[in-house]
């Protein structure tokens, strides 16, 4: 069904209300804009598929009923993006969540596995790819767009149901319930602009003061970019972030001295800009962010880690979960060091954490014996 007004959207709102699945996917774009552009929305329910052109609708709002309808689960595969999408153009979040990227990872897929991959060992289907990469804004659409979009929620719920099926027969459906939750969390969805600099290319060069620019600096970029719907980088390159905390230009004059800000800035943007350049440099030294070197692995724990990412391969490997899943190498770095981890909690705790502890605390060792790695008591 591909759906060109809103009653009949609404129409299958209704139907949705009733299933016991909604499986979701999204096409958008996002080169000339700072949200998505949402431009087809795939939905299947029991019984029907249904192509949404959200051009066509008046409101997509309607929407939000259902995706707050916990019995109602909401199938999405790899759907950090489409939730994404979804709270913008809805308000909310889905509640009742199930990403068959994710929960693949329990039952031996590789962390990233797409869905193509995953039809094709789970359900035998190789998909086409014509268009998985194409523009989803034109007008009209032709039939092989159509199917494509299609298929990207035409296998949505068997992978559900065989996934969870082998998840419950391994007992491990519950070890997804804290990963689903957090995926409901708007908060995971909503950029905090006074954390952005951390994200910018070569951050790590500056000294803790011009990071305390770059802080107010990058905020403002990126609050600027919300407001105009403009990638951030239309605003100021990263690299014009960076060079203009080097500088901590005091006037305008000295601020157009970074190449090609004078194109793009009017005279009130560069009198704003160089008033956040101020409140940067009076940001007192004890406020000032602390390096982000300081997160990276250092020496004194590389050949812990090295001893632990051994051991997780093998407990990995032994019950069928992508070792990324497992732990991943941050977590492995702060449980080095004696910080509490992801891997001292819930399911990873009684599968690798507690020998991890153990391993960094001399309790265990590592031996190969005939080509195999073995782990000892001490």
């Amino acid at each position: 069904m591909f759906i060109e007004s809103q009653s009949t959207f609404e129409k299958f709102l209704a139907q949705a209300q009733k299933s016991e699945y909604l499986a979701i996917d999204t096409e958008f774009l996002r080169e000339k804009t700072y949200w998505p552009k949402l431009c087809l929305l795939q939905m299947a329910i029991e019984g029907a598929q249904a192509i949404v052109d959200p051009f066509k609708l008046s409101d997509m709002t309607p929407l939000a009923s259902v995706l707050n309808n916990r019995r109602v689960v909401k199938i999405f595969h790899a759907g950090t993006q489409d939730i994404e999408i979804l709270l913008h153009e809805t308000g909310t979040t889905p509640k009742n969540i199930f990403d068959t990227q994710v929960a693949a990872t329990l039952i031996g897929s590789s962390q990233q596995i797409g869905y193509g991959g995953l039809v094709q060992s789970v359900c035998g289907v190789h998909l086409k790819k014509e268009d998985s990469f194409t523009d989803w804004s034109r007008r009209p659409l032709t039939q092989s767009q159509i199917d494509y979009a299609g298929d990207d929620v035409a296998y949505l719920p068997q992978l559900y149901h065989k996934i969870k099926q082998e998840l419950q027969s391994l007992g491990r459906l519950d070890w997804l319930t804290d990963d689903f939750r957090q995926m409901e969390d708007p908060k995971v969805y909503e950029p905090d602009p006074r954390n952005r600099w951390r994200h910018l290319k070569r951050v790590s060069r500056l000294n803790r003061k011009q990071m305390a620019i770059a802080r107010e600096v990058a905020a403002w970029r990126e609050n600027r970019a919300q407001a105009a719907n403009v990638p951030r980088k239309w605003v100021m390159t990263d690299e014009q972030v960076i060079e203009v905390c080097k500088r901590a230009p005091q006037t305008i004059d000295q601020l157009f001295m970074v190449r090609g800000l004078s194109d793009k800035m009017s005279t009130k943007e560069a009198r704003e800009l160089v008033s956040v350049v101020e409140d940067g440099l009076n940001v007192p030294e004890q406020d000032w962010p602390k390096p982000i070197t300081q997160h990276k692995n250092g020496t004194n724990v590389d050949e812990i880690v090295d001893l632990m990412t051994a051991m997780v391969r093998k407990v990995a490997k032994e019950n069928n979960i992508a070792a990324q899943t497992l732990a991943s190498h941050s977590d492995l770095v702060e449980l080095a060091r004696g910080h509490d981890a992801e891997l001292l909690h819930g399911w990873r705790k009684s599968m690798i954490g507690n020998d991890l502890v153990d391993l960094r605390d001399g309790k265990l060792g590592l031996s190969v014996h005939k080509g195999h790695l073995m782990v000892e008591p001490l």
